[in-house]
């Protein structure tokens, strides 16, 4: 009996893993069809049958990459802490964590937006897609830590991240996601908490209402 769902889906992830590790090693431009097909062991008839076009592939590779990635991102920092604040912090010891790995090739997403140089292409959406699923996640902490303005926050630390993650490719160091972490720190201590502002705008409001009266006493005087 045969399982040709099987068999496809196998082909399916030959071909996207070793799209995957080749795109991110050596970079999207570097790497030919042939190449692909040639380390897979597929034959090219049926790469174009999983995949229309190497445009096709660079996108479904990053897909894969966005869920794997953040997946791992959310993991790790829930391992690493509970309370929301700590979890903004724990963000960089995550990266420090990735750094430190022998396959660090910086961010898939930032390479494939340089490399591609075309708003248009499905890579370079699925680019900014990622970036915003990362913000609206940082932001999403910050509303847990009851941060005022938590979209200021997440959009201060995500440059954080992405400079960070850049300066540590170039210099091949995981110190910058240490040096990132003290600036983070410094941010979110700064940052005005929206339980803190609403107590001072009511002692704001009792003051005002106290001088008020005050003044009315006066008057009748």
């Amino acid at each position: 009996m045969t399982k040709p769902k099987t068999t496809r889906k196998s082909v399916h992830d030959r071909i996207l893993s070793t799209a995957s590790g080749l795109f991110y090693r050596e970079g999207i431009r570097n790497v030919g069809i042939d190449r692909i097909v040639a380390e897979s062991g597929v034959a090219k008839m049926s790469l174009y049958n999983h995949f229309k076009s190497k445009d096709a592939l660079i996108e479904a590779w990053l897909r894969q990459q966005d869920q794997e990635w953040c997946e791992w991102l959310k993991t790790t920092i829930e391992q690493r802490a509970s309370n929301p604040s700590q979890q903004l912090l724990a963000i960089f010891d995550a990266l420090r964590e990735w750094f430190e790995g022998p396959d660090f090739r910086g961010c898939a997403f930032i390479n494939a937006s340089v490399e591609l140089a075309n708003a248009d292409h499905p890579g370079h959406r699925v680019a900014l897609e990622h970036q915003q699923s990362i913000y609206h996640y940082i932001k999403s902490l910050a509303q847990a830590a009851e941060v005022l303005s938590p979209e200021q926050l997440a959009r201060q630390l995500l440059l954080l991240v992405q400079g960070a993650i850049v300066v540590a490719m170039m210099e091949g160091s995981w110190s910058t996601a240490s040096q990132a972490k003290k600036v983070a720190a410094m941010l979110i201590q700064a940052a005005p908490k929206s339980g803190v502002t609403e107590t001072v705008l009511i002692e704001n409001m009792n003051l005002s209402n106290a001088e008020t009266q005050r003044h009315r006493e006066n008057e009748e005087f």
